[in-house]
């Protein structure tokens, strides 16, 4: 997003953290970046400009007063949270070349907080702007088909009340694609993109031609003069629907390890800001000679001839936007779950050699019921403009605030990070509060659907604490099993049996239970944990490390030879954990022979959860909840990749 004219300075409130990932910046990625950053920002001239304008001219201001002021706010707000926030600040606060908000709170090392200390408080906040996104999820695909859709009423009147109908239609069409994945139509969103803000620069200029004077909207001055004398309430509704033009710009942040910030930066200024700042002026100099097409300037802003062929274009780039943000959703779902955010779900490659094409069944028709639910709800793109602000005004604040501690924890001048993030907080909060006063106009919706997340998360995170806690007390500490197995040696089974380890101490419960019940052990046994680091990737020569559990365990028991290895493999947030290639590498690096992983068993423990009220923790109905998301989880062998017919399962019940 950045190009001669606009150079990315070495800004002191964030810095890239070293070892990032560089990625390139030609013309084939930056025309990616078009089809999958830009989606959502880009349908905003569907309604942004027309909400703020009729918000302005709800207090009695004149339609072409009111279309300049809008004019204003909008270039204003683009440049300052879209162009200077992001752009140049925020897409520098990368962990490893990954961007997103949950990749920040890895960077942050926020997820091994305590219970009521700061750190705790920050991954609370954090969480919530994390869950906030799926609520930015529900809507987005909803406010931007709607209004493509609306375009009908301009044209063919007669056909207003099939918009609904044919809405559903292709949203239940774009959620049911995402099994099959969207590899292909995934190679079209750039030139279609391309063409979309082709078309708004030159719909722009046709308005301009016939009403230059919109340029003196360039001037900040008519921005703050009109947000002074229209009243508060006016100006909090109108500057509530402004924001809904920079709506999409946390997708520049959240897509940062699929781009990378070169060709994000300038796709932005070359193309997607001039595109955009155009046609908003062609907007608002269509007002100042035709007021009364303020019901649909966008397309009033076209010649008659083009309208069918725009409203085709229309509906295609705000499919493009739904999958960018359904696409993203899943994505930070991925992240979330490698964290220990969420539970285990399945997650479905959808292609090999691209990592970002992933599918999660389970959360994509639970995003499905949300956005037609929003569509059978508000029934408009006019009616969910209210719901839509407020969950990412939010959000853009709560990133701002984590990106200043950022830049803190990584040593720069307390002084000039106070300054210039709080500078960019202030902004956000402003328009958070003109948001607020949508609440009870549909900014609630989006609001229950992020609160719902973060509970879930948070309860998820408690849970497995307390579990954790209970795993402990129950493990049988290394010397003790070793003791209790020289002096009663079990029945020696050929083979290696390999049992999955939730921490890289102690004896697996499986394990334990397994020589306790039956009194026979495999000649060979591998105990295996699988972390999760706070960085995006793990090279696969740094991803096993082997240790010998007892070096006198030969010795103790005679007859028991090749031993007990422990072995931890590590993985990044954005990887998907496999135990049998994690084996592999171990056995490529020369840590394991290749026997140990012939013929293999993997003993899983399944753990059945019961809450108990007389063990401290969470309230009873919360210890329900997560006893029930575990029941529900991916089965433990299914997410780290085991072969079916390999695994055996050992039963346990634990109290929390």
């Amino acid at each position: 997003m950045s190009q001669a004219a606009a150079p990315v300075v070495d800004t002191p409130a964030i810095a890239r953290k070293p070892g990032a990932v560089r990625h390139g910046a030609g013309p084939a990625v930056m025309l990616g970046a078009l089809g999958v950053v830009y989606g959502d920002i880009g349908t905003s001239p569907l309604y942004a400009f027309k909400e703020a304008v009729r918000a302005a001219t709800a207090g009695g201001a004149p339609v072409p007063l009111a279309a300049t002021g809008a004019v204003s706010l909008i270039l204003w707000a683009l440049i300052l949270i879209v162009s200077l926030k992001y752009a140049v600040l925020i897409l520098r606060a990368d962990n490893r070349g990954e961007g997103g908000i949950v990749a920040m709170l890895a960077l942050l090392g926020a997820r091994h907080a305590e219970a009521r200390t700061r750190q705790r408080l920050l991954l609370v906040v954090g969480l919530i702007g994390a869950a906030l996104l799926y609520g930015d999820g529900a809507i987005t695909p909803a406010i931007s088909v709607l209004s493509a859709i609306e375009g009908l009423k301009v044209e063919a009147p007669g056909l207003s009340r099939f918009v609904v109908p044919i809405t559903l239609a292709i949203l239940v069409g774009v959620f049911y694609v995402q099994r099959k994945g969207v590899a292909v139509i995934g190679q079209v969103f750039g030139p279609v993109m391309l063409v979309w803000f082709v078309v708004l620069a030159l719909m722009g200029v046709g308005g301009i031609v016939h009403a230059p004077q919109i340029l003196s909207a360039a001037n900040p001055l008519k921005a703050v003069e009109f947000v002074t004398h229209a009243g508060w309430h006016v100006s909090f509704a109108m500057m509530g629907a402004a924001f809904l033009a920079v709506t999409g710009g946390e997708a520049m942040y959240a897509d940062l390890g699929h781009f990378g910030a070169s060709a994000i930066r300038k796709a932005w200024f070359c193309l997607v800001l001039p595109a955009l700042v155009i046609h908003y002026f062609g907007q608002g100099a269509l007002l100042i000679v035709e007021p009364d097409a303020i019901e649909s300037p966008f397309y009033r802003l076209a010649p008659e001839w083009a309208h069918y062929p725009l409203i085709g274009l229309a509906t295609l780039a705000a499919v493009i936007a739904s999958q960018a943000v359904i696409s993203g959703v899943f994505s930070l779902t991925q992240q979330a779950i490698q964290l220990g955010f969420m539970p285990p779900m399945r997650v479905v490659h959808t292609a090999r050699d691209e990592r970002g094409q992933i599918y999660v069944p389970a959360v994509n028709w639970l995003l499905a019921l949300a956005t037609i639910t929003a569509v059978l709800i508000f029934g408009s793109s006019d009616a969910l403009a209210g719901a839509y602000g407020i969950a990412v005004s939010a959000l853009m604040a709560i990133t701002t605030l984590l990106a200043a501690l950022v830049a803190l924890k990584w040593g720069y001048n307390p002084i000039a990070v106070f300054a210039l993030n709080g500078a960019f907080l202030v902004i956000d909060l402003i328009f958070l509060s003109a948001n607020s006063v949508k609440l009870f106009e549909g900014g609630w919706f989006p609001l229950v659907l992020a609160f719902t997340v973060a509970f879930l998360m948070l309860t998820w995170m408690t849970g497995n604490r307390l579990l954790e806690a209970q795993r402990r007390t129950l493990r049988q500490p290394e010397a003790e099993f070793l003791a209790e197995l020289a002096s009663n040696p079990p029945v020696t089974l050929p083979g290696t049996a390999a049992f999955l380890a939730a921490g890289p101490e102690g004896i697996p419960m499986a394990l334990g239970r397994l020589v306790e019940r039956s009194r026979c052990l495999h000649e060979r046994i591998l105990l295996i944990t699988v972390i999760y680091e706070e960085e995006p990737v793990i090279p696969t020569s740094e991803r096993a490390k082997v240790t010998l559990v007892a070096s006198g365990i030969r010795k103790a028991i005679s007859h028991y030879t090749p031993g007990m290895e422990r072995v931890v493999l590590r993985y990044g947030f954005m990887q998907k954990a496999s135990i049998p290639e994690g084996l592999r590498c171990a056995v490529a690096s020369g840590l394991l022979p290749p026997e140990f992983i012939e013929d293999l068993t993997y003993f899983v423990g399944h753990e059945a959860v019961i809450p108990s009220p007389t063990n401290p923790g969470m309230v009873s109905w919360r210890e329900g909840l997560f006893a029930f998301m575990k029941r529900n989880a991916e089965r433990t062998g299914a997410h780290f990749g085991l072969p079916t017919r390999q695994v055996v399962e050992v039963g346990t019940e634990i109290e929390i």
